[in-house]
């Protein structure tokens, strides 16, 4: 018997480890990435509680370590497909009925085992096949996810709380259902919270889910897997997918009963999903809702006063943090004249003294890009930009694939504000600085700024004057859902900074937030008469003389 109003605990953000040299943390960690790296995985589908090899296969390779085979990767066909959607089918009356306080146990449990002993596993499968250095994998695989699971449980927690009002004799009360059908997460590679996030987002709001996961990050995702399961998630409610792109979107867009997407990826297969929806919309038995954060080109403005020495801090950190890989990552500067030779040299000064390497080596800042295309995409801008005559290149420059796809952090000085690495979205370690003239006023930047891109995702400016940061705040109002004073625009935190972007960035439907979980709920209000009237009349439409006001009142009251 239930019958306890719940207080979950009140969620707390993960302390992250700083993996000090001598350190059992960082012994720790070393011993789990030497074991993990010394064995052959087998990643599988994961569908109704099961593991699956379908034989379908392809090799997992170290980004960093290209003559290292990480394992065997099993891909799902389309009659995997339709499997797993049968499952979230059959899963979803049990799972959506279950009590909540049983669902919002199983994932404080899956934080509390990922806090204790998955934190070192899950750490160095991002580490090892994903390419992150120990703080970015310590950030986002541990802290991170743990912080999605305590916090989101919080927040389900405040979504169920909101009631509306009763007036005399009635009461009325809102469910918040999950959406009839199962949810599509579609997860990137450069976060493993994320790809942690956004099946388990919707699921803890009782809803079913099919996950497909990047092919450049399934190691981890099995672990994830692993984690549900040992924190008690029923069959059928999250089924693992890897496998290419239409053989699992197609079958998923074509079903009737998807409900919802929960995407984090590139616009241009955001767009595309948007458009198979909209093509199918006669065909699915819900409107689905959709919810995405896609590219960003994101920017750092300097100011006049600002300090040159934290405007190249906030360069390097920004921009070049896990090789750039992150949505959030700075790729656009611009930088005044009168303290761009500052800020050069500063910034200079601070990429000489980063290492770049194999995740192994914990002294290493910098590691490898995630794969080959990536690699190729990359390096053809800065040939493009070593040829230019309108482009210096400040710093790096230089890579190499002999050991890895391995590119050296780049800033590029561009003489036009739109030469096209200011305005493209890279996902690499390339930051392109234009230095704003003395003749050109503050406010003609924050112009530029703003009309530059599309997107509008994360952004950061400096200044010491509390009267150009409000100005900036202003002006730049529609151009970054993250808006940083003073600060690098990475590393939102769940619970402090919701994370999300508009514009061609997504739908700012901010994950960290109950925002974000509020979208996977479907309400329905339900209102209670305790005392139902017996008679259709009421006072308005009564004769003048009889019957009396008292009799009429008590015939439309019942009594």
């Amino acid at each position: 018997m239930n019958n306890t109003i719940a207080r979950p605990p009140f969620p707390i953000n993960e302390p992250v480890r700083g993996y000090a040299p001598g350190s059992s943390e960082r012994a720790s960690l070393k011993r789990a990435l030497m074991d993990m790296r010394s064995r052959e995985h087998i990643v599988t589908p994961y569908i109704n509680g099961k593991h699956v090899e379908t034989g379908k296969t392809e090799d997992i390779f170290a980004p960093h370590e290209l003559s290292h085979r990480v394992g065997t990767l099993h891909k799902v066909g389309t009659e995997h497909v339709q499997q797993a959607i049968d499952a979230a089918v059959d899963a979803r009356h049990d799972w959506m009925r279950m009590a909540w306080t049983d669902r919002a146990a199983i994932f404080l449990k899956a934080a509390d085992l990922l806090a204790g002993p998955f934190r070192d596993r899950l750490n160095a499968a991002t580490m090892l096949g994903q390419s992150k250095n120990t703080m970015q994998a310590e950030i986002d695989s541990a802290c991170e996810l743990i912080d999605f699971f305590k916090f989101n449980v919080h927040f389900m927690t405040q979504i169920y709380e909101d009631q509306p009002i009763s007036s005399p004799g009635v009461w009325n009360r809102v469910e918040y259902r999950p959406l009839e059908g199962f949810v599509f997460a579609i997860t990137p590679f450069n976060f493993t919270s994320i790809a942690g996030n956004l099946p388990t987002a919707p699921a803890m709001m009782g809803n079913t889910v099919l996950w497909k996961p990047a092919s450049t990050a399934t190691l981890s995702a099995q672990v994830i897997v692993e984690l549900l399961e040992a924190a008690g998630l029923p069959p059928g409610v999250i089924n693992l997918l890897p496998g290419d792109g239409a053989a699992v979107g197609d079958p998923v867009m074509a079903s009737e009963h998807l409900t919802g997407l929960h995407f984090t990826g590139s616009t241009g297969t955001f767009n595309h999903l948007w458009r198979s929806i909209a093509n199918n919309l006669d065909h699915y038995k819900t409107y689905p809702r959709i919810v995405g954060e896609t590219g960003g080109k994101d920017f750092i403005v300097a100011h006049d006063s600002a300090d040159p020495a934290t405007v190249a801090t906030a360069i390097v950190r920004g921009s070049f943090e896990y090789q750039g890989q992150k949505c959030s990552a700075s790729s656009r500067v611009y930088v005044p004249e009168a303290i761009w030779p500052d800020v050069e040299s500063e910034m200079t000064r601070q990429l000489a003294d980063v290492k770049m390497g194999p995740v192994e080596d914990f002294t290493n800042f910098v590691n490898a890009v995630i794969d080959r295309k990536s690699f190729d995409n990359i390096t053809a801008y800065i040939d493009r930009a070593k040829s230019a005559s309108n482009v210096e290149i400040v710093a790096g420059g230089n890579y190499s694939d002999e050991e890895g796809y391995f590119i050296e952090p780049t800033v590029l000085r561009a003489d036009d504000p739109h030469y096209e690495t200011m305005e493209d979205e890279l996902f690499g370690p390339v930051a392109s600085v234009f230095v704003t003239p003395n003749s050109m006023s503050f406010d003609d930047v924050l112009t530029l700024v703003d009309e530059t891109s599309p997107y509008a995702l994360t952004g950061a400016v400096f200044s010491q004057e509390r009267d150009v940061l409000a100005q900036a705040s202003d002006r730049l109002v529609d151009s970054a859902g993250n808006f940083y004073l003073n600060d690098k625009p990475t590393g939102a935190v769940v619970g402090q900074q919701p994370f999300g972007g508009a514009r061609k960035s997504g739908t700012n439907d901010k994950a960290g937030s109950y925002v974000n979980l509020l979208r996977w709920a479907s309400l329905r209000s339900i209102k209670e008469t305790f005392n139902p009237p017996t008679h259709f009349s009421y006072l308005f439409h009564q004769p003048e003389t009889t019957p009396t006001e008292d009799e009429v009142a008590e015939r439309v009251n019942g009594s």
